[in-house]
């Protein structure tokens, strides 16, 4: 008999009770399901925007990821893994741009994945609608919180590291409220 509760079911009396987001909930419910038809995960989906770039954020989507068979799962061996195709869905003429820079593509998503998951890029030209989610850009600090924020972030070496930091701050700093 399995004694193991999900973490958003209730606990004995005396014990402290976990606090679940949502988004861990319902990931926990779509990764399998996107797992088994795609072979994505929301992981995957939720940072598209950062693997793509500025450039192909808006217009493409990872659609899914298909894995070779291997000849040592039908015969029962045990063999090494094989990475596999992304099929990714693009707009327009961009998709002549995105396939120049497939290669790249193929860098971020094995450096996200932090092993060789992806071996080539299939393009599929169709329509992408945005995401409905999206947040608006943070309006760019002026004043004194530009200041504070350019001397929180003046140490940094890595010039990546530091603009990711502003970006960060700015959102940070830009979305407080103006009354407590």
């Amino acid at each position: 008999m399995n004694t193991s509760k999900a973490p958003w079911q209730g606990t004995k009396r005396g014990q402290r009770r976990g606090i679940v987001q949502i988004s861990e909930v319902a990931n926990a419910l779509i990764d399998p399901v996107l797992a088994k038809r795609a072979g994505l995960n929301t992981m995957l989906l939720g940072s598209w925007d950062e693997i793509a770039g500025a450039q192909f954020a808006d217009c493409t989507r990872p659609e899914r990821i298909t894995w070779p068979r291997r000849a040592s799962e039908m015969t029962g061996e045990g063999g090494g893994h094989q990475p596999g195709v992304l099929t990714i869905a693009c707009e327009g003429a961009r998709a002549l741009f995105l396939s120049h820079q497939q290669g790249e593509i193929i860098q971020r998503i094995n450096g996200f994945f932090g092993y060789p998951a992806i071996s080539q890029v299939r393009i599929v030209q169709k329509p992408v609608t945005p995401h409905a989610n999206r947040r608006p850009k943070p309006r760019p600090l002026t004043g004194e919180a530009a200041r504070h924020l350019d001397d929180l972030v003046d140490g940094i070496e890595g010039d990546a590291l530091k603009a990711a930091l502003k970006r960060l701050g700015t959102a940070v700093l830009g979305g407080r409220a103006k009354t407590r």
